[in-house]
């Protein structure tokens, strides 16, 4: 499997999956087989055994567990962190374990493949120090076309930058913003302030088609069972790392632009005037404005919410 951190579809299908199994049910012990993989020292994590979920809930691409005393737990699963679900009595069987937890309804197990463990999690006492971990993007499902282009034209930055920044938008990430612009047919370094209210407008229709329709089809493959094909590489895809691929659109061939650890998939033919994006200048705007990779955003607010 490739690995990538799993975004908004993702993380939905992972809610709808928990909320079935484990909303009011019992936490009788969380182990964490990885020490690493907690990030805070108070409340102590032993707080939560014996409590009960009272809720779930999404921050951007954590999912978040809520207990009764108003304890959060916060869960970032990083590109290779991946969850498990054993029914009661059932030997949990997941390779890379870094954590159990055991509810009364079965065991959820968190698994990290890979050298460097990037996982976190975090409990948090009370709302308001929940809502502070919010990096502050928007839900494009709970906005307005205005108030998006409000966010999205308020700094100059190209569409790629844009929509993967988590200050500004929920939930997208690396995966999902290449198939958006291609099905709106923007270049991903198209800069912000030069769209067309029209453009604005299509893109933000698209965000939402995009993101739901991927819901719907990850809820559709998971069916009754708890989702264990977590990845962004699929191959119902349009350019997601499809390089070198036909474009299923026109049939040209799909392109990539590559800058440190971050890969961007385009197809010229759709979304950029047939123009291939590798010349000096494009080098330079990408040092100037993207991330060097999009975990980075993960991993800086991460050491924030520490």
């Amino acid at each position: 499997m490739q690995w990538s951190v799993p975004e908004f579809p993702d993380i939905s299908i992972y809610l709808e999956a928990l909320e079935r199994r484990i909303l009011g049910a019992t936490l009788k012990q969380l182990r964490i087989e990885n020490l690493f993989l907690l990030r805070t020292a108070r409340p102590p994590i032993e707080r939560v055994d014996g409590r009960t979920v009272t809720g779930l809930r999404r921050i951007g691409k954590r999912i978040v567990f809520g207990f009764e005393g108003e304890l959060w737990l916060v869960l970032h699963l990083m590109i290779a962190g991946r969850l498990h679900w054993s029914l009661p009595g059932a030997k949990p069987s997941a390779r890379n374990r870094v954590a159990t937890f055991e509810f009364s309804s079965g065991a959820l197990v968190l698994s990290e493949a890979g050298t460097k463990k990037r996982a976190s999690l975090h409990l948090i006492e009370g709302e308001a120090a929940l809502a502070a971990l919010d990096p502050g993007g928007i839900d494009v499902f709970a906005v307005t076309r205005d108030a998006f282009a409000a966010v999205l034209t308020n700094e100059n930055h190209t569409l790629k930058r844009a929509l993967t920044d988590p200050h500004f938008f929920s939930g997208i990430g690396n995966a999902y913003s290449d198939e958006i612009l291609h099905a709106a047919k923007l270049s991903p370094v198209l800069l912000t302030k030069k769209l067309t209210p029209i453009e604005i407008s299509l893109l933000f229709e698209t965000t939402k088609r995009v993101l739901i329709t991927w819901v719907d089809l990850l809820r559709k493959e998971a069916g009754d069972n708890f989702p264990e094909k977590v990845t962004a590489f699929r191959p119902e895809m349009a350019v997601h790392g499809k390089f070198g691929q036909a474009c299923p659109v026109c049939g040209g061939t799909v392109q990539r632009i590559r800058y440190a650890d971050n890969e961007t998939n385009y197809c010229p033919t759709c979304q950029t005037g047939g123009r291939v994006l590798a010349d000096r200048s494009l080098s330079r705007l990408l040092k100037e404005d993207w991330p060097k990779t999009v975990e980075a955003w993960e991993e800086r607010i991460g050491r924030k919410m520490g």
